[in-house]
Parts: C-alpha cells; structure tokens; sequence
C-alpha cells in the first residue's frame, strides 16, 4: 500500500470518527462538542488504522 492511500484513509477515518463524536456527543448533552474534543477523538482514531494499515500492508508488499 502505497503512502498516500495510508495517509487518505487514515483522514477519512479522522474526519468520520470526529463527526460521529460531534453528533453523539451533541445527542448526550445537548449542546456542540469543542473543537478541541473532537480534534483529540479523530486523532487517537487513527492510530489503530494507522496500525492496521501498517500490518496490511507488510503482509501483503
């Protein structure tokens, strides 16, 4: 798998993950998730499809 397609699907899930906080986070309190909030749940998603990407890919070359 080649860098970019690791780095497109990992902002992909950053972005999915971040917008599924705002929206349960929202449905819960009622109010909008801080930026900041939903910034530090997209990134520490990424992580483990960073990870799973990286095992992906040096199964398969």
């Amino acid at each position: 798998m080649k860098l970019w397609h690791k780095i497109l699907i990992t902002m992909i899930a950053m972005l999915i993950t971040s917008y599924l906080a705002g929206r349960l986070w929202f449905n819960i309190f009622d109010f909008i998730i801080p930026s900041y909030i939903a910034g530090m749940v997209g990134g520490l998603a990424a992580i483990p499809v960073w990870e799973l990407m990286r095992k992906i890919s040096s199964k398969y070359p």
